[in-house]
């Protein structure tokens, strides 16, 4: 582990932000943001590790291990049931999850079919972020291998948002990127026609954001309007928009990112955890507050030790590629 590499302090940074985006955001979820402030006044502390969201990204993770980095709906679907215990324990899993779950644990359905008819929700979006880390700089690539994995979980475009979260990650760790960058990069690999609900649900609530004076106005704004008229507040239509638009409200501040997501209510443990997933990336886990991390404990530990392994990933990958590359030059001299 080399804790000054750039490369390593995003990966980190992509991994923290989630975990503690999500443990923050648990005891505000389902609360209106005037409920959060009569509660808790303002939300910037937490305990935890973390809900369904980080369990999953974290099998995910291990996924992308087992497969050097080449993750497929049939291999997640294995580690699914390699967890069995987890699933049928945990009372964490959304509908969406436990449907994938006895799908294929009770009918045998195939994995890439799993998804199929499943309600609307985040359940595939809100643990994506690794297959964002092992396509850095290369959105278009995480949003293609995302489509393949998110089968597992939806058809929909539910999918589509797990690819438009994917891409902006992947994108965070481009040389140069920004905020504009990594939001352009998360509609811009969705097909135009197919992808054309979480399209416009990014535009609408991204030119929200912008019109709005700041994220008290853009948050009372959103919350008093059904835009599109939808009042789930788990439909990723909401959740993705939202979790980007606070990465811009925030400039691409993790911890400013995270405390809007944590503050904004409705979903907010995926909210936040989303948010915190991509702004970390950008800025690294340096510009995370200590306090944090302290208050992970050995969870900060073993997000280390992940992130060691994910940056490992990253780089074969990459070598692979560029291997790849200068064999088609050589013998096409």
């Amino acid at each position: 582990m080399n804790p000054n590499s750039p490369l390593f302090d995003k990966v980190l940074g992509c991994l923290l932000g989630g975990v503690i985006g999500d443990a923050m955001g648990t005891p505000t979820e389902k609360l209106s943001y005037d409920e959060i402030q009569q509660r808790f006044g303002w939300v910037q502390t937490f305990s935890g590790d973390g809900t369904d969201d980080s369990i999953l990204k974290h099998i995910l993770c291990e996924t992308l291990e087992r497969t050097g980095g080449h993750a497929t709906a049939d291999t997640w679907a294995e580690d699914w049931l390699r967890h069995s215990q987890t699933f049928l324990e945990s009372k964490l899993f959304f509908v969406p999850v436990v449907a994938t779950f006895w799908k294929l644990r009770g009918e045998q359905v195939l994995p890439r079919d799993a998804g199929a008819g499943n309600m609307a929700s985040s359940s595939s979006a809100m643990c994506i972020s690794p297959m964002g880390i092992v396509n850095a700089g290369n959105p278009r690539q995480a949003a293609l291998e995302t489509f393949e994995v998110a089968s597992l979980v939806h058809h929909n475009f539910c999918r589509d948002g797990a690819c438009a979260m994917a891409a902006a990650v992947a994108q965070a760790f481009a040389p140069g990127a920004d905020v504009e960058s990594v939001l352009r990069a998360a509609s811009d690999f969705l097909p135009e026609r197919s992808a054309g609900a979480m399209r416009a649900a990014l535009q609408s609530t991204l030119a929200m954001a912008r019109e709005s004076a700041g994220y008290e106005d853009f948050r009372a704004r959103y919350c008093s309007a059904a835009i599109d008229g939808r009042q789930h507040f788990t439909d990723s239509r909401e959740t993705v928009p939202l979790a980007l638009a606070l990465v811009w409200l925030a400039d691409g501040n993790a911890q400013k990112a995270v405390e809007y997501g944590a503050n904004f209510g409705r979903d907010a443990d995926t909210i936040a955890s989303m948010a915190g997933a991509v702004a970390g990336a950008m800025g690294g886990a340096r510009a995370l507050p200590q306090a944090w991390l302290d208050t992970l404990g050995p969870q900060a530990d073993k997000q280390r030790a992940l992130a060691d392994r994910m940056t490992q990933l990253v780089r074969a990958r990459a070598e692979a590629a560029r291997a790849a590359v200068l064999m088609v030059l050589e013998t096409s001299a």
